[in-house]
């Protein structure tokens, strides 16, 4: 099979990880959210530009990243695929675990008291994995955390189970059945993946609520596996992609009409008082309403970004090598920054303004440093934070001189 480089699958990716840096800043200033660390400038308001985002962001960087599996189109090399996919997610696994996240324990132990001072004596201990003090920090039973990092065990596991299924999945009827339902009515594009998304968090969520702790995990499992193959099932077929261009005004359409429910039944709820006539109807119908508002609008702005990014994102932009390399390592990099950020600066009351902006700049500071200086240049790092091991790094010039030579080729 020919392997397609998609402009706008690698875009999509940079706006998502750079979207994921925004998040985490705000998580440390949203008001009545747990994070690992938080600001003393915090404010309810975040909540709802915050839950516009998070219901589909972690689930877009699954179906991202299966569909990059299927233009990848490693059906004739599944063995070296596995391979290579098992070294670079699990060494930077690794390396995170026990180099690039201990910093956040650490801070969020010492913030919360249950940890004293002293960053060296404290990661000596942590590197002989033994459990700690209850609520020393979070994962503190297992001794060890991955934090941010989870997304990379859960990600390995769902691209070895596609492997084992490709052959199955390449078989004529699959084709021709994904086929169809990229060309069946909107209200069966949109409506199938809904009802099986209501289905997890109407019978699995409350169950197995989401702990990214791998194990037991189940409700997140079921979701974002299933969007994860969805992503590479949907992305091999080209009528997909013309028709969610197609149906792009479509499905934003309804991607904000359904979060405009989803967030009015929430304000609903906070707002009216105990008398009032919602009370009177029985409580298992607004609960059912809401999350099929909330099911509805993650798959919706999920087709409505594939589509608006198909039509806008798939070009040779000048700066998307260069982004597209640094988005693992500015992954990997990007929580452990805004931790020890709010650590330092929390105690100098800087304000509600000067703080959280010094923490998102200082974040991006830090990224850029890092990758630039560091990462990019040094041969043995580089697989360490997910990139490939290459003899020379190009300048800024050379990468766009390179970019733009190899655009809109096959690869």
């Amino acid at each position: 099979m020919i392997r397609t480089r998609r402009h706008d699958i690698d875009a999509l990716r940079v706006f998502a990880f750079a979207l994921l840096i925004l998040y985490h800043t705000g998580m440390a200033y949203v008001g009545d959210w747990d994070f690992h660390i938080k600001s003393a400038y915090t404010a309810d308001w975040l909540q709802w530009p915050m839950i516009f985002v998070n219901r589909w962001r972690m689930c877009l960087l699954f179906l991202i990243s299966g569909a990059a599996i299927a233009l990848a189109a490693p059906e004739g090399r599944l063995l070296r695929f596995a391979r290579e996919r098992t070294w670079r997610l699990m060494l930077p696994l690794i390396f995170g675990m026990f180099v690039v996240v201990p910093i956040q324990p650490y801070c969020e132990g010492v913030a919360s008291g249950h940890l004293t001072p002293g960053f060296f004596h404290f990661l000596l201990s942590y590197w002989h994995v033994h459990p700690w003090p209850k609520d020393s920090f979070t994962g503190w039973q297992y001794g060890i955390t991955w934090n941010h990092l989870w997304y990379l065990p859960y990600l390995w596991t769902y691209t070895l189970g596609l492997v084992v299924l490709m052959p199955l999945l390449g078989h004529g009827r699959v084709r021709a059945a994904v086929a169809a339902f990229c060309r069946a009515p909107v209200w069966l594009l949109i409506g199938a993946p809904t009802a099986l998304l209501l289905f997890y968090i109407l019978y699995l969520a409350p169950m197995f609520p989401g702990t990214n702790a791998y194990v037991g995990d189940w409700y997140q499992h079921a979701k974002y596996a299933s969007i994860f193959l969805g992503g590479y099932l949907l992305a091999r077929e080209a009528g997909f992609w013309s028709r969610v261009a197609a149906l792009r005004r479509v499905t934003l359409g309804v991607a904000l009409a359904s979060i405009a429910l989803y967030l009015g039944l929430r304000l609903t709820g906070q707002l009216v008082a105990s008398d009032s006539w919602v009370y009177r109807v029985p409580e298992p119908f607004w609960t059912v309403l809401s999350q099929a508002a909330q099911s509805l609008y993650l798959w919706s702005a999920l087709l409505a970004i594939l589509g608006w990014g198909k039509v806008f994102l798939n070009r040779p932009f000048s700066w998307l090598p260069y982004c597209t390399e640094a988005v693992y390592p500015w992954y990997m990099l990007h929580q452990s920054l805004i931790i020890l950020l709010v650590f330092w600066l929390k105690p100098m009351s800087l304000g509600p303004w000067l703080e959280p902006a010094l923490v998102l700049g200082g974040t991006i500071a830090g990224c850029y440093v890092l990758h630039e200086l560091v990462i990019r240049r040094v041969g043995f790092i580089r697989p360490l934070f997910g990139l490939k091991a290459v003899r020379k790094i190009e300048t800024g010039d050379d990468a766009v001189r390179m970019s733009r030579a190899l655009a809109g080729k096959r690869v």
